[in-house]
């Protein structure tokens, strides 16, 4: 039990996750140079779930897919023994869209399914999909168009892309979806339980959030709407739109759920059982976690959270670091973190905690180090007080 595994989520609009590893290992080895250290960047299904696949020894497979607004994008898949890791907010997320301009009414998830259809074609028999980061609301109708399928108006004229075109919608041509998404397996990777309509669905709840103003979510409800009506009586797929996550990812759940069969985890969870990260705890005798902002929203399945549960049941203590922290100590050890570090400890405006994380984590990682290694730099059991 003497090495210290650094396993944080990234700090999101300052650092990445191997960023944060990278700042964080320079501080401790200020303080403690003989400190033994491990870094396993981490993600629950977001932004940064393909460097963490790729960081835990994944394949990177390039592929050129469309962005959300239809520019070409290189991106990628990770693979291992057969199974691909597919991060949708890479492919086609809001971090793709040009110039950081929303298209709320258009933009598609189409790809996402170009990246899934390249796993296929290279024979993976499992795609894990991440839905973190979506820059649209098209019901995943895109995603199905690159595996083959066709959603047709009333003349029969394949659909342009996005969500608001959903709403004339009058049939779907199955005929030519790709072969082997019978024969694969698909598992979602999310945190989102919203169902795919009415107040607590895809457009209401995350539409303001990809630039949605009131009547464009009332364009992209009505889409979705019928979108579902057309899956219910075409497929007799009549529960789905009610499923626990079929409004993930602008309803990217949805056309999951409905179309591919898929099985839902929690991101973390997922994950964590991908990457094998239980190995990464053996000989660990601490494993300093962390995110941007650890609060309230943490606690319900985001990535320190599902650390430290796992640190917790190796008997390994868990602390996090952050750039700023908005609960309280009793709530950080019912989730199992011991101690929390925020940046904002070391300086109060969270604005230059964003500007300044890679120095303030060196040395919030210093003050880390005095609390939790011995002289030597082996960890020790000091619950930080």
């Amino acid at each position: 039990m003497d090495h210290v595994l650094l396993a944080p989520d990234k700090f999101k609009g300052s650092l990445t996750a191997a960023q944060v590893v990278r700042h964080l290992a320079a501080g401790l080895r200020r303080a403690r140079p003989r400190v033994e250290i491990r870094g396993f960047p981490i993600a629950d299904g977001g932004d940064g779930t393909l460097d963490a696949a790729v960081s835990a020894g994944f394949r990177r497979v390039p592929v050129v897919a469309t962005g959300p607004t239809g520019a070409p994008v290189l991106t990628a898949y990770a693979e291992r023994d057969g199974v691909a890791v597919v991060e949708l907010a890479d492919a086609c997320g809001q971090r793709r869209l040009p110039g950081g301009v929303a298209r709320p009414l258009d933009a598609s998830s189409w790809g996402v399914g170009e990246v899934i259809r390249a796993a296929l074609d290279h024979g993976c028999r499992e795609i894990v999909l991440g839905l973190g980061g979506s820059a649209s609301t098209d019901g995943g109708a895109g995603l199905l168009g690159a595996l083959g399928v066709r959603l047709l108006d009333e003349r029969g004229a394949v659909l342009p892309p996005g969500g608001a075109a959903l709403r004339r919608l009058r049939r779907i041509d199955l005929a030519d979806l790709h072969p082997a998404v019978e024969r694969a397996r698909f598992v979602v990777a999310g945190d989102v339980d919203n169902p795919l309509l009415g107040p607590a669905g895809a457009a209401a709840v995350y539409g303001p959030q990809k630039g949605a103003s009131g009547a464009h979510i009332a364009i992209l409800e009505a889409g979705l709407i019928r979108w579902s009506e057309t899956v219910a009586v075409e497929l007799g797929e009549w529960g789905v739109v009610e499923e626990p996550g079929a409004g993930a990812a602008g309803g990217v759940g949805f056309a999951a759920l409905a179309f591919l069969g898929a099985e839902f985890r929690p991101g973390i969870e997922l994950l964590l059982d991908l990457l094998a990260f239980a190995d990464q705890l053996e000989g660990a005798g601490l494993v300093v976690t962390g995110e941007g902002s650890l609060d309230a929203q943490s606690l319900h399945g985001k990535a320190p959270i599902g650390v430290a549960t796992a640190a917790g049941r190796a008997g390994v203590p868990a602390v996090a670091v952050a750039g700023q922290v908005g609960i309280g100590p009793d709530e950080l050890r019912d989730a199992g973190i011991h101690a929390a570090y925020p940046l904002t400890d070391l300086e109060p405006s969270v604005e230059t905690c964003r500007l300044r994380a890679p120095r303030l984590v060196e040395e919030i990682a210093e003050l880390l180090a005095a609390d939790w290694l011995d002289p030597a730099g082996r960890p020790h059991a000091y619950q930080h007080g």
